[in-house]
C-alpha cells in the first residue's frame, strides 16, 4: 500500500526504489582510555599544583617584582590543552 503511494507521489520507476534505502552502517567506538596515561596526567597536574604553590611562596619570600601568574598561567594553559587533547581524541 505504501509503496504504491510512494510511486504515485514521487513518480520514480520501481528500479530506483532500492537507491533510497541505507546500504550499510558503520559504527566507530571510542578508543578505551589508557589507565597509565591517565595516571601520568594526574601526576602532572599534582606537580603543577606543587610548582604553583612553590612559585607563589618563593615570589613572596624573595620579593620578586613580577606577578606569579606570569609563571603559573602558561603552565596551566598548556596543561589544560594537553588534557583536553587527550580527553577529546577520536
Amino acid at each position: 500500500m505504501f509503496s504504491e503511494l510512494i510511486r504515485l507521489v514521487s513518480r520514480r520507476s520501481p528500479e530506483q526504489y532500492e537507491q533510497g534505502f541505507v546500504r550499510s552502517v558503520s559504527v566507530r567506538r571510542k578508543a578505551p582510555r589508557n589507565p597509565s596515561v591517565e595516571r601520568i596526567l594526574k601526576l602532572g597536574w599534582a606537580v603543577i599544583v606543587v610548582k604553583s604553590l612553590a612559585v607563589v611562596w618563593l615570589f613572596d619570600r624573595y620579593h620578586v617584582q613580577v606577578n606569579a601568574l606570569w609563571v603559573i598561567a602558561p603552565t596551566v594553559v598548556f596543561a589544560c590543552l594537553c588534557t583536553a587533547v587527550y580527553l577529546l581524541r577520536d
